[in-house]
């Protein structure tokens, strides 16, 4: 054999030697990238998981804390703790934030422990206002919105759009697109706009004494910001602007911005005679003008 061919034979076995060499390199590395890759993507799926979990679980922190504050503010009203400025159900101005609306329930509920002696007193104790000077006053609302048909109740309920658990902060009353929704009580509007997530067309009613009542999902606005309005004035038109699966009107009541189960007000209120009386209102208005 010739001495070049041997040189050729070496040379390409070196060449092979190399090739393979840097073959099964190039493989071990793949192979060590596609674990890492894999074990990355399982790293990713969990905390996804543990994402979702723990979106639920705010969720639902969420959820009973504002059944506690509602709870808390019934409380303190039916019991007089609102009459006095010094204590955490006088505050004008709802917490934003998670962490403050959670100190502040807590800050609620040790000063109902605290004062568990004055809850305990007997019924001629201590009373915000007794409730016929309230009435009198015209800040109780004494009016259905509108009239028609309860399609969803204060408290825990199911989201109809994510199918969850929610808390529901007041009731759902409908009747029929373009409605009359009128003030249940005399007082000034505070919010005529959309600016609040999910309420669409939202009318604010300041009542005083820290009630007020929230009229949402409007399709038409009958009142401006600062007007003086008595129960039984025209606000808006029912409709399902916001977060809305029909035309309703969403109803509130809150005392100092604690929402409270409208239904307290409305049970013994017969929706026909809310209708006469507001005929009456009108019939009188227009005699004196």
């Amino acid at each position: 054999m010739p001495f070049y061919v041997v040189h050729a034979l070496v040379a390409l076995m070196l060449v092979g030697g190399i090739t393979v060499t840097a073959a099964v390199g190039s493989y071990s590395r793949m192979l060590w990238k596609a674990a890492n890759y894999n074990s990355l993507r399982r790293d990713q799926d969990n905390l996804k998981q543990q994402f979702v979990q723990l979106q639920t679980q705010v969720k639902d922190t969420n959820q009973r804390l504002s059944s506690l504050q509602s709870l808390a503010g019934e409380v303190a009203v039916a019991y007089g703790f609102t009459r006095f400025r010094q204590n955490p159900f006088g505050m004008t101005d709802a917490p934003t934030e998670p962490e403050d609306q959670y100190q502040q329930t807590l800050d609620q509920y040790s000063y109902l422990e605290h004062n568990v002696a004055m809850v305990s007193m007997p019924v001629n104790g201590l009373r915000l206002l007794p409730a016929a000077q309230f009435t009198s006053l015209g800040i109780v609302p004494t009016l259905w919105p509108v009239v028609g048909e309860i399609t969803g109740h204060f408290g825990e309920r199911l989201d109809p759009f994510s199918g969850e658990g929610a808390f529901h902060a007041g009731m759902d009353i409908a009747s029929r697109f373009g409605d009359t929704v009128r003030a249940t009580a005399d007082g000034i509007v505070t919010v005529a706009d959309t600016g609040r997530s999910g309420y669409g067309r939202l009318v604010v009613i300041d009542h005083g004494f820290g009630v007020s009542t929230w009229y949402g999902h409007l399709s038409v606005f009958k009142t401006q910001v600062g007007a003086h309005v008595k129960a039984g004035d025209i606000i808006g038109l029912e409709g399902q602007s916001g977060r809305s699966t029909g035309p309703h009107v969403h109803y509130e009541v809150r005392i100092y911005n604690t929402p409270v189960n409208p239904w307290r007000y409305l049970k013994n209120i017969d929706p026909a005679t809310s209708t006469t009386r507001i005929a009456g209102n009108t019939a009188t208005h227009s005699a004196a003008d």
